[in-house]
């Protein structure tokens, strides 16, 4: 498997391309434990619950079998928004990504895609939601129309990926089963965004929403919901119900594997499995496999020991490298098996200086390239990566993997190698030349050169990296503080520009080839924390934020524009390779190290978990690449079926 083949969507081609997964008429087996419902009459049959054609998933690797049905899945999780996870894990989309990094219809039937310009969706007849009602072209009329298109739950327009060169899509609905979304130029972005971690649902459960928009729900009756819910206004009440990603809303109708029946807040959520989910397997049965999931919701800082005692079946969110030796030891008393699987990120940890800051002085410096290359310079990564890494990890400045067809030795080089006399050099050659009688740096103003940096508080891991970083730091006479706070505090203050310098994780998609977008590398997004403003003005079209005035970052922005409107391929490298060039020499961000491995552990009963895996929010999903609607439990079957494939 060549990891750089990363959604090759033959963007080049005129050609109609189709995917299109066929079934044929047969009979499926119903779940055990939906059997008394079907019964008792309250849960139709389940060839009145799964589309016509069910989208087929076959398993017949080496690790990839056919399972039986039941079962609980236990995770630990840190706090309550976490149950999002189930959203990714799930990975139900309408293309998802496959383990070989191509795309593939899910739940659609089939797309058909020509010159990148137009798309058109074909639904699964018969498809529905999880309260049973047809998914049809009506979902995503009622999201084009209600909510996208309606300036009071969408102020600065649709989705930005569904903006090209200022134009919005012509969106039609030619029948109940058939969506079609055209530009008059191409947008690479649309089919990967679909398919994403956190994706762009272009669809929504009109059925159940409407009650909560006032074009179909009267006026008194409608303000009776909003005083009821204690929200400001109908638009309020809306996103609160409206929670896709979220999955917080147990009343809002899903497509994903299992459904939430947990009201937040609470420290234990309870998932149920979907009746009407849209795959099944070569034996003919209904995925998932597994019955229920649960999430305990707990610190993270507890979550390698009650991991260790066997209090998850499948875990990887908050732990660590450094958990692995007690995992190992409690491997056999606790039933449960530790893996190591590889990441996909340009960075284990970064550091971002803030080039959108309020402070004008620290903005004038940081935006100094020699400012930046001092920082990098002054990392002792190798350090780094044996005292909290025990050597396992690569010393990297921020950057493609070299698993990618872009990645080049001096990307990884571009000063990430331990040289304090270059970094005194530098910080002197920009004048910060006085120092206080603790021999800090002064800036220009006389405040000594003290960074105040910004953590989510989420982890020990950074914590314990940035007191290296602390102390070789120190040395050419910088000061740092590390200052933790909740997630939303933390962005805020990035956000906002009263954060000097924060630290997250680096490229999210380090494995992408010439057909990925490198949006990444320049300023897009307001979560890019190295720029939030500048990303904020690109996301909002100029109604927010503010407009990039640093020559390299606008040109990362021009290039980013020229690479979305070619579909040369040859030409599309080109432009990755001078992103690619520009930004390590930058160094916009600093990264510190990265293939840190990282430890999953597998309830010993658990199947269909890959040994070796890739844990990635992009390319994967991270257990979502591996469908877990497909992991099953070897214990003794529900049901009797004889000359099933899989079983013994």
């Amino acid at each position: 498997m060549k990891l750089h083949r990363l959604a090759a969507l033959l963007l080049a081609t005129p050609l109609v391309t189709t995917w299109q997964i066929a079934t044929a008429q047969v009979h499926y087996l119903e779940p055990p434990v939906l059997q008394a419902r079907v019964k008792a009459g309250t849960l139709p049959p389940i060839a009145q619950r799964l589309p016509h054609q069910p989208r087929l998933i076959v398993m017949n690797g080496k690790n990839k079998q056919p399972g039986r049905y039941g079962g609980t899945l236990r995770l630990l999780m840190g706090k309550a928004k976490d149950i999002r996870r189930l959203v990714i894990y799930g990975y139900a989309r309408l293309v998802t990504m496959e383990e070989n990094f191509e795309l593939a219809p899910d739940l659609v039937q089939s797309v058909e895609v020509k010159d990148n310009k137009t798309f058109t969706f074909h639904l699964r007849p018969g498809h529905r939601w999880s309260d049973g009602q047809p998914f049809t072209s009506e979902a995503f009329r009622y999201f084009w129309e209600d909510v996208a298109n309606n300036k009071d739950l969408y102020p600065f327009g649709p989705p930005r990926v569904l903006k090209i060169d200022g134009e919005y899509p012509t969106v039609t609905f030619p029948d109940l089963y058939t969506v079609r979304y055209h530009w008059s130029r191409p947008n690479p972005y649309f089919l990967p965004a679909l398919a994403a971690a956190r994706p762009l649902f272009i669809y929504r459960p009109g059925h159940y929403l409407k009650q909560f928009h006032p074009r179909y729900t009267d006026a008194a009756t409608l303000a009776k919901k909003v005083k009821a819910a204690g929200t400001r206004n109908w638009a309020g009440l809306h996103h609160r119900k409206d929670r896709m990603y979220k999955f917080s809303n147990p009343d809002l109708p899903t497509l994903q594997p299992w459904v939430n029946t947990t009201r937040p807040p609470s420290e234990y959520f309870v998932f149920v499995r979907n009746p009407y989910f849209h795959r099944v397997d070569v034996n003919h049965r209904q995925l998932p496999y597994i019955d229920r999931v649960t999430i305990s919701i707990s610190s993270p800082s507890l979550t390698p020991t009650k991991t260790g005692a066997g209090a998850s079946d499948l875990q990887a969110r908050y732990l660590r490298l450094d958990n692995y030796t007690f995992l190992k030891a409690a491997e056999r008393r606790n039933h449960f098996h530790v893996r190591l699987w590889r990441k996909a990120l340009g960075a284990q940890v970064a550091l971002l200086p803030n080039l959108s800051s309020s402070d004008p002085v620290w903005r004038h410096l940081v935006r100094d390239v020699r400012f930046r290359r001092a920082l990098s310079l002054a990392i002792n990564r190798h350090e780094i990566n044996q005292v909290i890494y025990f050597g396992l990890a690569q010393e990297s400045a921020n950057t493609v993997l070299p698993q990618s067809p872009l990645y080049r030795p001096a990307y990884q080089q571009a000063y990430a190698r331990f040289d304090l006399k270059k970094a005194n050099q530098l910080l002197d050659e920009i004048g910060l030349t006085h120092h206080d009688d603790r021999g800090i740096r002064l800036l220009p103003d006389g405040r000594p050169l003290e960074i105040i940096l910004q953590t989510s508080g989420e982890s020990t891991e950074e914590t314990d990296v940035l007191e290296l970083v602390t102390d070789s730091w120190r040395q050419v006479g910088i000061k740092l503080f590390i200052k933790p706070s909740q997630r939303e505090v933390f962005r805020e203050r990035v956000f906002s520009g009263s954060a000097m310098m924060s630290v997250w994780s680096g490229l999210d998609n380090a494995l992408p080839n010439a057909d990925t977008s490198p949006e990444e590398l320049a300023p897009t997004a307001q979560n890019q924390l190295q720029w939030p403003k500048w990303g904020q003005y690109y996301e909002t079209g100029g109604k927010a934020g503010e407009a990039v005035d640093l020559p390299a970052a606008a040109r990362l922005q021009a290039l980013n524009q020229q690479w979305r409107k070619t579909t040369d391929r040859v030409q599309r490298k080109k432009i990755w390779q001078q992103m690619l060039t520009i930004y390590a020499a930058q160094v916009f961000t600093i990264g510190i190290v990265r293939g840190v491995p990282q430890p999953v552990v597998v309830n010993d009963d658990l199947r269909n978990v890959p040994v070796e895996g890739l844990f990635s929010w992009a390319p994967g999903a991270y257990f979502g690449l591996y469908k877990p609607d497909t992991f099953w439990f070897d214990r003794p079957p529900t049901v009797t079926t004889k000359n099933i494939q899989g079983e013994g």
